[in-house]
């Protein structure tokens, strides 16, 4: 596959990733386009945060129903299912972060990247 086509799936993918967020009114949507930066491994990081466990866990399962509906395709790897602080679905090309709004407000990631180019969002 073509670099070129596989940076379309991977925007695509990120897209779709931002859906399954708006279809459960993830809060402060933000997609980090991490194409441009040195020694990053993957294209793409979506962030979004909510104000209990269960949205976080709920954002979770919509984004995953959504890129499987989309690509067949299930997360690489899912960290946090059981707390609902921070989970993290990682699909290789996009790596997806989902905080409880004190945790995203305590570890701020989307400023470790500065370079990326930032697109936001806004809940469905």
């Amino acid at each position: 596959m073509s670099k070129k086509k596989n940076s379309e799936l991977s925007n695509r993918l990120a897209d779709i990733v931002v859906l399954g967020m708006q279809e459960k009114k993830g809060n402060d949507i933000v997609k980090l386009d991490m194409r441009t930066i040195n020694a990053t491994v993957s294209d793409y990081f979506v962030i979004c945060h909510a104000d209990s466990n269960v949205q976080v866990n709920a954002i979770a399962n919509s984004i995953e129903e959504e890129v499987f509906k989309a690509f067949g395709q299930e997360p690489w790897h899912k960290e946090g299912h059981g707390n609902g602080e921070w989970l993290l679905l990682d699909f290789v090309d996009v790596v997806v972060h989902i905080f409880r709004t004190e945790k995203r407000e305590h570890y701020r990631i989307e400023e470790l990247w500065g370079d990326a180019i930032v697109e936001r969002f806004k809940s469905a």
